[in-house]
């Protein structure tokens, strides 16, 4: 399944502790949608989450933010692992 890499970002920071709230509401939404999401980041000064998802398309993991609580990503790309 394709890989996407999304950022978001908040003005006036983000705490890690809500970041994590959003994205265990991903985790109870993406089976609707037939979506991964694998792993977050955190900047909490910047205001910057991101997040690694496996989708079929781009859209269905912007389904999942949007369904599950609203933040919607600024961007996304589709990215492909390499170690």
């Amino acid at each position: 399944m394709p890989l996407f890499m999304d950022t978001h970002t908040l003005e006036g920071g983000v705490s890690a502790e809500d970041a994590a709230g959003a994205h265990q509401k991903d985790l109870e939404t993406q089976g609707k949608y037939g979506v991964k999401y694998l792993r977050y980041w955190v900047d909490e000064a910047d205001g910057k989450i991101f997040c690694l998802v496996e989708a079929d398309t781009a859209e269905d993991a912007i389904a999942v933010h949007r369904d599950a609580h609203g933040l919607v990503a600024d961007e996304i790309y589709a990215v492909t692992e390499h170690t």
